[in-house]
This record gives C-alpha cells, sequence and structure tokens, in this order.
C-alpha cells in the first residue's frame, strides 16, 4: 500500500469493520431474503439462471457483495498486518484511536495535545506503515509464499 491508501485506510478502518461484520452476518443465510411468487403464475415455469430469475439476481448482487466484504478485508488486514512498526507510546495510542473512528480533535483533547500535533503523529504512524516491507512478518522479509506455503 502506498502513504495515500494508507491515509484512507486508517479513515476509514472503523466503518469498514463495522460493514464486514455486518454484511457477513446478512450474507451468511443463503437465499432466505428470495421472494417466493405466489398467485394464478405460480405454477408456471420459469427460465432458470438468466437474468430474468429472481434467485440467480440474488444470487448475483449477494455475489457482489462478497467481493466487497473480501475488498474490506484486504485494505484492513493490510494495517493489521503493518500494526507491530509501530512502536512508541504516543503513536500506538493515536493509531488505536484513530481505529476506533475518533477525531484529532477528539484525541487531542483526550491526550492533552493539539489537533495539529495529533495530525502530526498521524502523519509519522502513515510513514512508517508505508516503509513497513515485510508484509506482516514481524521484521523478517521472508513470507509464507518464499516458502511455498500457502497464507491461509
Amino acid at each position: 500500500m502506498n502513504r495515500q491508501e494508507i491515509e484512507k485506510t486508517l479513515k476509514d478502518y472503523a466503518w469498514m469493520i463495522n460493514s464486514i461484520k455486518i454484511l457477513r452476518e446478512a450474507l451468511n443465510g443463503a437465499g432466505e431474503r428470495v421472494v417466493r411468487e405466489y398467485g394464478p403464475d405460480s405454477d408456471m415455469p420459469k427460465p432458470k439462471g438468466g437474468i430474468s430469475d429472481p434467485v440467480y439476481r440474488e444470487y448475483l448482487r449477494r455475489e457482489k457483495r462478497w467481493a466487497k466484504v473480501k475488498q474490506y478485508e484486504d485494505k484492513v488486514r493490510a494495517i493489521q498486518e503493518r500494526m507491530h512498526v509501530i512502536q512508541d507510546e504516543r503513536e500506538i495510542e493515536v493509531l488505536h484511536w484513530l481505529l476506533e473512528g475518533k477525531s484529532y480533535c477528539w484525541i487531542a483533547m483526550h491526550m492533552g495535545f493539539s489537533p495539529s500535533h495529533i495530525k502530526r503523529i498521524r502523519d509519522a504512524i502513515v510513514d512508517k506503515l508505508a516503509a513497513d516491507e515485510t508484509n506482516g512478518t514481524n521484521g523478517t522479509k521472508e513470507t509464507n509464499f518464499a516458502e511455498g506455503k500457502s497464507a491461509c
């Protein structure tokens, strides 16, 4: 991730975590919200697998939502895997409050600093996260992929 992506992900982290949780719960019940047709035409054969099939359209909608969940998970995971590079106590505190979705003003009031000082601390955090090239392997340059192992 580059610096801009990290800044945006830090800003969006709290709502992405909430969205992941809510979307997983909603999407785990496959097809529960698909409405069955009643009435005189309910006995008639319906096209299957085409764009007019409501079950197929629901499937497509859910697939798009699962793709969005994966996108959020990838962004959140990228931050989580880089967090080990933050060692300074102030930076750790600011990072955790940013991940909770708190504003610079709230964090500044909580910590007794100015909002501009919190922004400077956040910039230092972003620089460290952007400089981390270890892919979340806690300081080592080797990855499981280099050893031929799966990440899952």
